[in-house]
């Protein structure tokens, strides 16, 4: 993922208020894009 495509992730995961800094820093890619995926993807069952 790139730099900016992650700062962008780490900001809405720090908005959500479910991590602090420190411990979204020490993720690793696909853990920030697995926690982004849970709290902010759509699903279509989710629209049902």
């Amino acid at each position: 993922m790139s730099q900016t495509e992650r700062n962008f992730k780490i900001e809405h995961l720090l908005e959500k208020n479910k991590f602090n800094k420190d411990t979204i820093i020490k993720m690793t890619d696909e853990q920030i894009e697995y926690f982004h995926w849970l709290y902010f993807e759509e699903s279509v069952y989710d629209l049902m």
